[in-house]
């Protein structure tokens, strides 16, 4: 969600969002399974718990539907990246969905997941203000990055040599120690088992922004460490860039690539459960 302040005119994109939009609300009926999550979420340190109540999804849908109609603002993601990551929402939700970043494009993917929960995480707090205003239904935390991009390439390498980084014991809470791991997340952002997560965010354009290395390896932990049945989907966005692309095949590895999409690669991350004498990734 970089250049997220950017207006992006793509006529062509919104009409067909504003049909994905008003499909995805013609279709909550059929998303109506009850979400056995009682996840708590906060912004600011003030807890409430999701409301997913059909009057409260409902209008998160209508927000979202008002949104497309009326804004020359849309999501960055092109139409066949966005068909990606709305396919597996289809199949799962009601799910846990958590997403690296907030911005224009985020009332759309809380409305494809009906009462499930969804949660952005932003390293911008005026930013996350700012869409709240707008979108007050949307579940958003601040997020402080412990990395800068320029660091990028010499984390990758020492990474190795920090056992707080490797499996089967790498952890993410209070995890000082391994400096690619977030351990300033919220408990409940720990405490919950992600169906899907998508990144894209933070910043990762210029030398000191915070860079995706950190997300894309919490996302491997997160996934690695699943006790539920099933897969862990992960969503990496521009992966045309060099370090999403090689931290992504370092952590969440090619051999869990399922589909590559414009500037979106779509990974589905087994448990290692079963693998607790493996010390690598991949």
């Amino acid at each position: 969600m970089k250049n997220r302040r950017v207006l992006f005119e793509r006529p062509w994109l919104l009409t067909v969002v504003i049909g994905g939009m008003i499909g995805a609300a013609i279709l909550i009926n059929s998303f109506g399974r009850t979400s056995s999550n009682s996840l708590l979420c906060s912004f600011s340190g003030a807890y409430t718990r999701p409301d997913h109540s059909d009057d409260s999804v409902a209008q998160t849908q209508l927000i979202a539907i008002l949104h497309y109609a009326t804004s020359r603002v849309v999501p960055q993601q092109s139409l066949a990246e966005i068909r990606v990551s709305f396919d597996v929402l289809q199949s799962l939700a009601p799910c846990n969905f958590l997403v690296y970043g907030l911005g224009h494009d985020s009332v759309m993917w809380s409305s494809f997941n009906p009462k499930g929960t969804t949660i952005f995480l932003e390293e911008d707090p005026k930013w996350v203000q700012t869409v709240l205003k707008q979108a007050p239904n949307l579940l958003a935390h601040t997020v402080r990055y412990r990395t800068h991009l320029s660091e990028a390439d010499q984390l990758l390498r020492s990474y190795k040599s920090e056992p707080a980084c490797l499996p089967p014991d790498v952890r993410l809470r209070d995890n000082t120690a391994c400096r690619l791991a977030l351990t300033g997340l919220p408990e409940e952002v720990y405490d919950t088992e992600w169906d899907l997560i998508m990144i894209d965010a933070p910043r990762g354009y210029f030398p000191e922004a915070p860079g995706r290395m950190g997300a894309i390896f919490t996302a491997a932990v997160m996934a690695r460490a699943r006790k539920r049945q099933g897969v862990t989907h992960v969503f990496l966005h521009d992966v045309n860039r060099r370090i999403e692309k090689v931290y992504a095949e370092e952590f969440l590895c090619k051999k869990n690539l399922v589909k590559a999409e414009g500037r979106l690669w779509h990974f589905a991350i087994p448990s290692a459960a079963n693998d607790t004498m493996n010390s690598a990734f991949c």
